[in-house]
């Protein structure tokens, strides 16, 4: 699988967890191996022209997902999965702080971009959560995805609440 990860934003973040869960979700997704992602961190200044030029909505957000083959998971087990281009995946450090801190589950700012990063997949792989049902199946995949890679990783407790709209 290839993913990279360009950090645009001026703001240190774990580069290297939001390469590996996003690899860990796409495997979990059961995505063909050799589908490529962009991972982008941006500030806020620049994802809020993002934010207004694509959505036509005001000030920052924290990941917006770009797709390009529009890729989904094989829908059976012994289904061949597809080969492509899954897209970009923008994330905003500066969101996700204000995000983990305010969030019921305080967590930290790599902890958010984690969580953000495992939704910017979902919503690449055509998933959404406009409608209950959409967003009751969105965010479950999202917490079962992201409790699965703490456990892997010996990091206790539950996942993040999720924060994104």
């Amino acid at each position: 699988m290839s993913i990279d990860v360009n950090n645009e934003s001026g703001t240190e973040v774990d580069e290297q967890a939001i390469l590996d869960i996003a690899r860990y979700a796409l495997t979990r997704m059961r995505i063909h191996p050799l589908s490529e992602l962009s991972v982008i961190v941006v500030d806020a200044e620049a994802m809020e022209q993002l934010h207004v030029q694509w959505m036509d909505l005001p000030g920052p957000t924290d990941v917006m997902s770009f797709p390009m083959d529009e890729l989904r998971p094989p829908s059976k087990d012994d289904d061949e999965p597809p080969q492509g281009l899954l897209g970009d995946i923008v994330l905003c450090p500066e969101v996700a702080a204000k995000q983990g801190a305010e969030a019921p589950t305080q967590h930290s700012m790599d902890e958010e971009l984690q969580l953000l990063t495992v939704h910017g997949v979902l919503h690449l792989l055509g998933y959404d959560h406009e409608e209950p049902g959409e967003k009751a199946e969105m965010f479950g995949l999202q917490a079962a995805i992201v409790d699965g890679w703490r456990a892997e990783r010996g990091l206790h407790g539950p996942s993040p609440a999720p924060t994104v709209s």
